[in-house]
């Protein structure tokens, strides 16, 4: 299968004053995404993850190292809107991503920018506001909405760009249950749909919903796998200050008083599911 994502070497470092050394922020990562993928990248604060979503979308650019994105080299200038096309953005305050004072205007303004034709525009306007559920609201203000619609309409802006992948940056981090479970629903639409999709997040539930899990440790890459082999890993996990999703803590549990629950149940209605068969 084809790659979206090609990290090699990656290096990024800041400096905080002119007068410090720099700190590296990512050390050495390297990482292949598959096009039709759905990542989870997870991680504490400051573990580096955030730093690599904007490196992939050329908001940051390497110290060393390099990052492709559907090809394109993002270390060159003229790639930058190819890199942004191929790979879109949504970020983790949806108050920050909103430019226009009415819904549809605001779906609109990625293709604006890349030089969409207005009749193309509208089109995409209406399918990618369909797509979120939000069409009904395409007269709106944008501040009138939820914070889970304000998300809504954010992406439904990535969409309208027509990527091939969508990078999530923490999309539910600043939402409540049920607009998390809203997001959610929407992001693994996306991914039926044959959108490649890289989750950053810090809900386990939410990483365990992925076919790939990368846990990333002090800016290097520490676990990788499928939510299964990854969180067999229940220990090392512990170690890096983060937690199993709680379904899995109840596998654990289960497991240790002699029931045989299988360790690829991954989420709670599977769970139920399986001790149903106990009644």
């Amino acid at each position: 299968m084809a790659e979206m994502i090609d990290i090699q070497d990656l290096v990024f470092e800041y400096t905080r004053d002119e007068n410090q050394e720099p700190v590296s922020a990512i050390k050495g990562v390297s990482l292949k995404v598959e096009k039709g993928s759905f990542t989870a990248v997870i991680g504490r604060n400051g573990s580096g993850k955030s730093t690599l979503a904007k490196n992939i979308n050329a908001l940051l650019l390497p110290s060393r190292g390099a990052v492709y994105v559907n090809g394109y080299d993002t270390r060159q200038e003229e790639n930058v809107w190819d890199v942004r096309q191929s790979a879109a953005m949504v970020f983790q305050n949806p108050d920050n991503q909103i430019v226009s004072s009415i819904v549809e205007d605001d779906v609109a303004f990625g293709p604006e920018n890349l030089g969409v034709e207005s009749k193309e525009i509208r089109t995409r306007v209406d399918s990618s506001l369909k797509a979120v559920n939000m069409w009904q609201y395409r007269k709106k203000a944008p501040h009138l909405l939820s914070g889970g619609q304000k998300q809504r309409i954010a992406i439904a802006g990535a969409i309208a760009m027509r990527p091939e992948c969508i990078v999530f940056d923490e999309p539910t981090a600043m939402l409540d249950p049920k607009g998390r479970s809203e997001v959610m629903g929407i992001i693994k639409e996306l991914h039926e749909d044959g959108i490649t999709v890289l989750l950053i997040t810090h809900f386990m539930e939410e990483a365990a919903q992925a076919d790939r899990i990368v846990i990333m440790d002090q800016g290097e890459i520490a676990l990788d796998g499928t939510p299964q082999e990854v969180f067999r890993q229940a220990e090392a996990i512990r170690d890096m200050n983060l937690d199993v999703p709680l379904t899995v803590e109840l596998g654990y549990r289960l497991r240790d008083r002699g029931l045989s629950v299988p360790d690829t149940i991954m989420n709670m209605e599977e769970m139920v599911e399986f001790l149903c068969q106990y009644k």
